[in-house]
């Protein structure tokens, strides 16, 4: 097979992977997903002499350095309009959430951004991704024990979060013999 061909089949057979990856991340700005899903695929196709055999953790690392990317230039726009005050608490726009908005499961999504970007991300590949340990540390650009010893350690951090913010609950289920 050449490397044309090797990078058709990964984007065959991983596109929609790499989309639901970077949808995950992107929460709330689906209007950059398609952008960034094609710089990953553009990357891999100028890197594609470079595909592993098993491309699909090789494609998230790429997606992850884009995202990067993408979240650095949300962050130069969004600086540019509120130094402008061209934004719609500026304009009176501020829109107010009933307590019925809040979707179930929401304080897992709670503890987590209170982790840090990193604990994050190795939770969300081994969750939303499904990856084993191997591939994280393809993700992450490290060693099998390195991304094991992250994801011990974030899991821990994800444990403490949910306990301070909801004590009574993780109280009643180590009572009951389940934590």
């Amino acid at each position: 097979m050449s490397n044309d061909d090797d990078f058709a089949a990964a984007y065959r057979e991983h596109y929609w992977a790499v989309s639901r990856y970077v949808a995950r991340r992107l929460d709330g700005r689906p209007s950059e997903v398609e952008e960034v899903v094609a710089e990953v695929f553009t990357v891999a196709w100028r890197r594609r002499a470079d595909l592993p055999p098993a491309p699909l953790p090789w494609l998230y690392g790429v997606a992850r350095n884009c995202l990067a990317n993408a979240v650095r230039g949300h962050g130069r726009r969004r600086r540019l309009v509120d130094r402008l005050g061209n934004d719609d608490t500026a304009h009176g726009r501020h829109i107010e959430e009933g307590p019925e908005a809040e979707t179930p499961g929401a304080w897992v999504h709670d503890a987590l951004a209170r982790l840090s970007p990193a604990d994050r991300e190795v939770l969300r590949l081994t969750a939303w991704e499904e990856l084993g340990i191997e591939e994280v540390a393809v993700v992450l650009g490290c060693g099998r024990r390195a991304a094991s010893m992250r994801l011990h350690r974030a899991r821990r951090r994800l444990r403490a979060e949910i306990d301070r913010m909801c004590p009574t609950t993780t109280a009643a289920v180590k009572e009951n013999g389940h934590g």
